[in-house]
This record gives structure tokens, sequence and C-alpha cells, in this order.
């Protein structure tokens, strides 16, 4: 899956997990800042994205880092993809 379809996997998993539109996300939208999500909202948002990416995530693996914006975890998802 290339970068921009992994934005749009992303906002389509946002559009169902918080049930609302976000209209249009750019790389630095800010999850928790300027999408108000909780530590419960983002691991809901990441079993959403292992079935639209089809990609296994291993919640040690993950950092604080990887939900600072859309750009960080479209990062964190194209690793992923690699190393499947």
């Amino acid at each position: 899956m290339n970068r921009p379809d992994l934005i749009k996997a992303i906002a389509v998993s946002l559009a169902e997990v918080m049930q609302r539109e976000y209209g249009e996300l750019t790389e630095e939208t800010r999850l928790f800042e300027d999408l108000h999500l909780d530590s419960t909202s983002i691991l809901t948002l990441l079993m959403a994205l292992e079935d639209e990416v089809g990609i296994d995530v291993d919640p040690e693996s993950l950092d604080m880092d990887t939900f600072r914006t859309v750009g960080t975890l479209a990062d964190y998802l194209e690793a992923k993809q690699e190393v499947a």
C-alpha cells in the first residue's frame, strides 16, 4: 500500500472508530491535540488499521511518538508493511 493509500486508510479507520468525519487530514494533523483521541481510541484505531491495512500490531513495539501525527502513524504502518 502506498503512502496516500495509508493516509486514506487512517482517515477511514478514524471515521469508523470515532463515528465522525474529519474532512481532509494532512500528515501534520496531530492525533491527540487536533483530533482529541485518547489511549482507548488509539487502541481501537490500531485494531481497525490491522484489518484495513492487513498488518499485525505488537503493542510492545509502540511508543508515544508513533501517535504524534497522522504522518508518524503512516511511518509506523509503512515499516510494518515492509516487515510483513
